[in-house]
Parts: structure tokens; sequence; C-alpha cells
């Protein structure tokens, strides 16, 4: 069992395989985790497409499954994961990092109440919000 940390959501998947510096993950997977699914033209996002080298294709692709790690390094993005290969963390750039603080927009997250109910930080845009947050550290 794999896990994925991603900015949208923790993913837990069943039948990814790690390979040292590589994250293979059946394709399905790696569009529901990524947002990146394989096209004709390369991997799409949207309306972006990161075109494959087709002498590169294998560093991809293998039957059915996409080396998301290998897709990360080609789009110039850091991923990191534990020594063992079961937690993985494909993150943005450091450039796009630095424009999201430069636009002063909050990232958008949801939490839990002391109810249970969640409420996410987009929903309240447009009204004046109090954050407190604590750390032990």
């Amino acid at each position: 069992m794999t896990t994925i940390l991603s900015e949208q959501s923790v993913f837990t998947i069943v039948g990814a395989r790690a390979d040292g510096e590589d994250l293979w993950l059946p394709s399905i997977e790696a569009e529901r985790t990524t947002g990146w699914a394989l096209k004709p033209e390369g991997f799409c996002k949207g309306d972006v497409c990161v075109p494959v080298p087709p002498q590169r294709a294998g560093e991809f692709l293998d039957d059915g499954d996409i080396n998301v790690a290998a897709l990360w390094r080609h789009m110039g993005l850091p991923i990191a994961h534990d020594a063992a290969g079961e937690t993985w963390v494909p993150a943005t750039s450091a450039t796009a990092r630095s424009a999201q603080l430069q636009a002063l927009d909050a990232p958008d997250f949801s939490l839990p109440d002391l109810a249970g109910t969640v409420h996410s930080l987009k929903a309240l845009r447009g009204r004046k919000v109090l954050l407190v947050s604590w750390a032990s550290w």
C-alpha cells in the first residue's frame, strides 16, 4: 500500500509499486492523484499538456502503469519519498509557491469544527476570517 500526500488530499493506493526513485501507479490512479491524464499529445491537465519524447516513453509508461516520479522530474517539479518508498509527496515548484505568496491569497483548505462539520476557507471568501493556529514546536 502506498500513500501519496498531495496538495489536494491524501491518497492511499493499492497496486502502486516503488522502484528506487520511481513510483509506478495504474493510469487511473495517476490521474486521480495528480490530475494529469495520459493523452496522445502527452500528459495533460486541463488545457496544459506536457509532451513526452517517443524515445523516452519507457521512462513513463510500463504495461498501463505511469511513472509519476519520472513525470514530476520531467516537469522540473520536486518529489520526495520515505526510505521504504511507501509515502510520496509530489510538490509544486518554489517558483509557483513564491507566486502564490506574492499574490497574498491564502491556499484553500478544509477542517472540521468541534461539532465535526467541515468548513473550507474558500467558502468563506469575501468575509472576515480569524485563523488561530498552534503548534507544540
